[in-house]
């Protein structure tokens, strides 16, 4: 192992910040990774699939103890508008003690953090830990998370490969570092619902019919379901329309069919095929034809408050003074993918107030303080 000074965090974030890795493009992150991570002992294994870049690093005795992974992403959403940013969007740059660029805040920072972290904790403990250290890294989790996370997690499960504890890091944190960890995420259901009509002159309805006008009710009944009352860990189910579709824009014809696209963000007290059957019954009071096509972006989980979640409530408390909220509440993570292995998986990372906005950025102190808090998190697990 190298016993030159290394990078900081803020170093290493800078370093992938430079580089533009929208998705799927990985952009050389990972190679600068896999450079920090093999000068500490880690063994890494390139993964790709497809036009994905994937990274599955492991550290210590293979049939020794429990596996902790720290899991993320070097895939960033595209910048937007370039000259709406304040300073060049993948030219890191500190201001006011913040440092701004796409991906400093989600996740380029977490993953400085989390290799920074390691090496601390491998130079003072390398041949005293129990148990192993890996990296679950990947360049699709902002795109259609198909070839990413999801394909290294068979790749794991083919080469009877398991992980124990998982921390993904997501910015969870609402207004300080560290103020909430999420120990689970809702499933994720979308449906494009179809209907079809009859195409005819505007000014003669008798003779069509308005698949709009069909379509509008039943889509405001849909809205205004209640689909259960959610749990202590989980806030109850909501279905949102993004988007209704119908005619070619021209004021004189009744289109032939309307769309509509919507997602139900649903709790465990209810299963995808429930919320489908639900649905389609609704659905059928109407008079009009329809098709429902469906797709399913993940299942709700949850860790329970055990091992990980008590190491990292104590490592928090003793690096900021506070102990985090738990939460499920937000997006989709890949920690979904984790979690049906069977692993504990939580969300640790930065504040996510600037995430996918022009001018994103993170808090330079907070960078340090995410280090300092993966590197107890590393103490309570492996060295007790």
């Amino acid at each position: 192992m190298s016993q030159n000074p290394r990078k900081t965090a803020l170093d290493l974030c800078k370093d992938l910040i430079t580089k533009s890795s929208v998705t799927p493009l990985d952009a050389g992150c990972q190679e600068l990774l896999i450079t920090h991570l093999e000068d500490i002992g880690f063994e890494c294994l390139s993964l790709p699939f497809d036009d994905v870049t994937n990274l599955w690093a492991l550290h210590g005795n293979k049939n020794d103890g429990p596996t902790l992974v720290f899991a993320g992403h070097t895939d960033v959403v595209p910048p937007g508008p370039e000259e709406r940013w304040t300073s060049s969007p993948f030219k890191p740059t500190e201001r006011g003690g913040l440092l701004y660029g796409r991906g400093a805040a989600d996740m380029k920072g977490s993953l400085a953090a989390m290799v920074v972290a390691c090496e601390r904790f491998l130079v003072n403990n390398q041949h005293k830990y129990s148990g192993r250290i890996g990296f679950l890294l990947t360049s699709d989790e902002e795109g259609p998370a198909l070839n990413g996370t999801r394909r290294v997690m068979d790749f794991l499960k083919q080469n009877e490969i398991k992980i124990d504890w998982c921390v993904v890091g997501e910015p969870s944190s609402s207004s300080k570092v560290a103020d909430t960890v999420k120990n689970g995420r809702r499933g994720s259901l979308n449906g494009e619902l179809i209907v079809e009509g009859v195409q005819g002159h505007i000014a003669y309805p008798q003779l069509a019919k308005n698949p709009i006008h069909f379509m509008m009710p039943a889509l405001n009944e849909l809205a205004e379901e209640k689909w259960d009352a959610g749990n202590e860990y989980f806030p109850p189910t909501r279905l949102q329309i993004s988007n209704i579709k119908s005619g070619d824009g021209i004021t004189n014809v009744i289109p032939s069919s309307a769309s509509a696209l919507f997602n139900i963000r649903f709790s465990n007290e209810v299963t995808e095929k429930d919320l489908r059957n639900r649905v389609e019954k609704l659905l059928s009071k109407y008079d009009f034809e329809y098709k429902i096509k469906w797709h399913l972006s993940g299942n709700p989980f949850l860790t329970q408050e055990g091992v990980l979640v008590a190491a990292a409530k104590k490592s928090i408390k003793k690096i900021t003074g506070s102990e985090p909220v738990l939460s499920t509440d937000g997006g989709t993570s890949d920690g979904r993918f984790i979690a049906l292995s069977g692993a504990e998986v939580i969300e640790l990372g930065p504040v996510n107030a600037s995430i996918h906005q022009i001018d994103e950025h993170i808090n330079i102190d907070d960078l340090e303080k995410l280090t300092d808090i993966y590197f107890e998190l590393m103490c309570e697990l492996l060295m007790n």
